[in-house]
């Protein structure tokens, strides 16, 4: 884990939502700070608020109060074209499903954020190759998802979530579709990308023993994000 401004700020945070006539709070105060390298595991049971948290983080959603700081850039009152320009440049994305593009092969799902980026097509296609080969995956760069099994799916996500060199990765859930085997080898490929390129991780997961091999833990409790205590 790197020392330096954190690349990641959540201050006091509130999340409030209308059910009916009453107000239902996921987040009340939420504070969460990451550090340059560093992976955080993100534990807490269904209805939480994890979800909440990353859309949160990924400027998917706006919270009620509070700041998010991206890069130490204060986004509340950024406009819909600034955020989605961070998102775009700064945040990647994984999700527990891989929501790859069917139509288009492994190669081509890892080139498409680096098109739309702006970089040519030569371009994109020699860092997606780069990519693939370095989650051990190169081989099957020109096979369409379809052809592909669960493990190597998500590890084609994965690239693609970093395609645009981010300083902060998102996953919610990544390996909660695969056995446990699969698991720990895309868990495995995630991690040394993490720890090669310096990126800040957040994690949500329910895989205990995935979250034991983070720099940190923590849930959400009361709305609050707090730490989550290792167990012997």
């Amino acid at each position: 884990m790197s020392a330096g401004r954190p690349i990641l700020e959540m201050r006091e945070v509130e999340r409030h939502f209308a059910e009916g006539t009453r107000r239902l709070t996921i987040l009340d105060g939420a504070s969460l700070s990451l550090s340059p390298g560093e992976m955080v595991a993100l534990v807490a049971p269904s209805g939480a608020g994890k979800s909440t948290l990353l859309h949160l983080a990924g400027l998917l959603e706006m919270p009620d109060a509070g700041d998010v700081i991206v890069g130490g850039r204060a986004c509340g009152r950024l406009s819909d074209d600034e955020r989605t320009a961070i998102r775009r440049n700064d945040i990647g994305f994984v999700y527990q499903f891989h929501h790859l593009l069917p139509e288009f092969s492994a190669l081509e799902n890892v080139m498409m954020p680096q098109l739309v980026r702006g970089l040519t097509p030569a371009e994109a296609r020699a860092r997606a190759a780069q990519l693939l080969d370095y989650m051990k995956i190169g081989h099957r760069a020109e096979h369409r998802p379809a052809e592909l099994s669960g493990g190597e799916q998500q590890r084609v996500a994965i690239a693609r979530a970093v395609a645009n060199a981010p300083m902060l990765l998102l996953a919610d859930e990544p390996t909660g579709n695969l056995d446990p085997v699969t698991a720990g080898y895309v868990f495995d490929a995630l991690e040394a990308l993490v720890r090669q390129s310096g990126l800040s991780a957040l994690i949500a997961t329910h895989n205990h023993e995935l979250a034991a091999r983070m720099d940190r833990r923590v849930t959400i409790d009361g709305g609050k994000v707090v730490p989550l205590e290792r167990t012997a």
